[in-house]
């Protein structure tokens, strides 16, 4: 699925702010209720898969994308 720039740069921004919740704290206790947050590694895999996809998506945007070239060789039958 492509996704549009817009698209990947508010999912990256929400990652990004992931892992800085993550950095502040791990996991805190109210009561004898317990909250712990994602693993980092998981939401630094991502912050690089949407890194990756507004990379895409800027190239596309501007016209620079990925381009096949196919030789094709003529033969008589």
């Amino acid at each position: 699925m492509a996704f549009t720039v817009k698209e990947c740069r508010e999912r990256l921004k929400i990652w990004l702010d992931a892992e800085a919740a993550i950095a502040s704290g791990q996991s805190y206790s109210i009561d004898n209720r317990k909250l712990e947050r994602a693993n980092l590694s998981q939401v630094r895999e991502q912050i690089k898969f949407w890194q990756k996809e507004l990379a895409k998506a800027e190239a596309r945007e501007s016209g620079r994308g990925r381009r096949r070239v196919t030789r094709i060789v003529p033969r008589d039958l």
